[in-house]
């Protein structure tokens, strides 16, 4: 299992799953605020920093972004003709605005509807390390009703791709990764490598993007967005988060509360989760996920988790041969987790695991290529090596092999597939790593600000449920309001019709639906 595959900011399926849908192979599920004050009169962030309509040089608030037909993405092809792509450069360091800057890639594609033009909607599809300069224009689809009136733009984050992105190791070392770290150890031995190639991670970071990795963290990516907004001339942020989009989201209205304009979180992070209770989240989620796909084939939901634990048992005594390639236990694990991102994935599942358990490893390993975004020839995307710098720039915590190992009888016995590999996640994610960590929890807190939809679905396995409940009472009374979805998947705008109808009519029309509103 390539460096982690199921992260307490899961959004990493979400490339997956549009790669996936362009290759014809399934389709993904998806994802007004009153007047408020102009950026000049905006309430000061909470953590003292400037904003950037008060605190940024000239140079810099007053950007005119150079829009230029797109570039092909590295493996793929340019989008169409109405994309423009340009960049924002915005401050290494906030607490040095005059100093060095970075650049912030964008991409957008204006409003059909030029009479009726409500300002930019910005997109982030989560990870953190989706790019969504790559996503959007191949995810447009999904949004079509709101493109008629919102210029829709994507960007990739600090420390994504073409923003400074931070890389970590090559194609080689990855694959050496792949071959001999099993992400679930059983002996010291296995530990040992397993927390050898955490530490070597991260100094391959330090060695490659040293400089960028203590300013990677969501509060940095929140005051991006603040002088992107300014740049494009929108008095107020409007937004649309998926999975860890919507911790950034958060991030930003408790920054500037007085700049939220129309914000939907969907497949929502739980705010008062620490490390631990995010694994502890996301075990209970895809488990439960699981439980959901087999009761949806006929087969009882303990009698199926053991035969994919068998499977998996079997894989870590014998990995099946793919070609010059094994599908190890950890690997198996991965293509398991792909299709619960999904309804309509699971077909794949069905499929990929009766051919596993027929002697052909080929299915299971294709889907957790497809996750880990290794294609064809053998190279692998950066957005695990971003999703990990992110991560640990927020967090200070860093648990200790020790601490995992007590966490293992829990863990397996929430989940008997997805337990174990969670526990040690823990341990190893950010073991080592080079740049100490914010040491403040999250703050959703967002009082003033105008109301945020908040989405959650009741079978999301990355995101459950229940961390969409806890963001809209974090939120504050008058500021999140929680819409709930019955269905399974990680994200319901595209999915829900219902969903998607409740949605549009906020941005489109700024009609906040009532706390609590359902959807099924």
């Amino acid at each position: 299992m390539s460096d982690a595959v199921i992260r307490r900011h899961v959004g990493g399926a979400v490339l997956a799953l549009v790669g996936i849908l362009a290759a014809g192979c399934a389709s993904p599920g998806g994802s007004a605020a009153p007047s408020r004050p102009s950026a000049s009169a905006a309430t000061p962030p909470a953590d003292g920093k400037p904003t950037a309509a008060s605190g940024l040089p000239a140079a810099l608030t007053g950007q005119r972004p150079d829009w230029k037909r797109c570039a092909a993405p590295e493996g793929g092809e340019a989008p169409g003709s109405s994309w423009r792509c340009a960049e924002v450069r915005v401050p290494l360091d906030y607490d040095e605005p005059d100093g060095e800057t970075i650049p912030v890639a964008l991409i957008r594609k204006e409003a059909r509807d030029r009479t009726a033009r409500l300002g930019s909607l910005l997109f982030n599809f989560g990870g953190p390390g989706a790019s969504g300069v790559d996503i959007l224009p191949r995810a447009a689809s999904e949004y079509g009703a709101l493109g008629r009136r919102y210029d829709l733009v994507g960007f990739d984050p600090r420390g994504v791709q073409r923003s400074a992105g931070v890389v970590c190791r090559d194609d080689a070392e990855q694959d050496a990764a792949e071959r001999t770290v099993d992400y679930t150890p059983d002996t010291a031995a296995e530990e040992k490598r397993f927390l050898d190639d955490a530490t070597a991670f991260g100094a391959g970071c330090a060695r490659r993007s040293g400089r960028l990795l203590p300013h990677t963290t969501t509060a940095d990516t929140a005051r991006d967005l603040d002088l992107v907004r300014q740049v494009l001339g929108d008095a107020r942020l409007n937004y649309f988060g998926m999975s860890y989009g919507t911790q950034l989201g958060a991030a930003y209205a408790h920054l500037f509360p007085g700049n939220v304009g129309r914000l939907v979180l969907d497949a929502v992070v739980d705010p008062t989760a620490d490390s631990v209770g995010h694994a502890r989240n996301q075990t209970i989620g895809f488990q439960r996920a699981l439980d959901n796909y087999l009761r949806s084939t006929g087969q009882d939901p303990k009698a199926g988790t053991e035969r994919i634990v068998r499977l998996l048992a079997r894989l870590d005594r014998e990995p099946l041969a793919v070609g010059d390639r094994k599908l190890t236990q950890s690997l198996a694990l991965t293509g398991v987790v792909m299709p619960l991102y999904s309804q309509q994935s699971w077909p794949l599942l069905t499929t990929a695991l009766r051919q596993a358990e027929s002697g052909s490893g080929k299915e299971l390993l294709q889907l957790a290529d497809w996750y880990d975004d290794r294609d064809a020839s053998g190279h692998y995307s950066t957005q695990s090596h971003s999703q990990r710098a992110i991560s640990c720039a927020d967090s200070a915590e860093r648990p200790t092999a020790g601490q995992a190992r007590a966490l293992l009888p829990e863990f397996r016995r929430l989940s008997p597939v997805f337990g174990e590999f969670l526990a040690w996640d823990t341990a190893g994610w950010c073991a080592n790593w080079p740049v100490k960590g914010a040491a403040t929890a999250m703050d959703a807190s967002a009082p003033g600000a105008a109301p945020i939809l908040v989405v959650g679905t009741t079978g999301d396995p990355a995101t459950p449920y229940e961390g969409a409940e806890r963001m809209a009472k974090a939120l504050g009374q008058g500021v999140g309001v929680l819409v709930s979805n019955k269905g399974e998947g990680h994200g319901a705008y595209g999915s829900s019709s219902c969903v998607t109808k409740t949605v549009d009519a906020y941005l489109l029309d700024g009609k906040v639906p009532a706390y609590g509103t359902s959807c099924s």
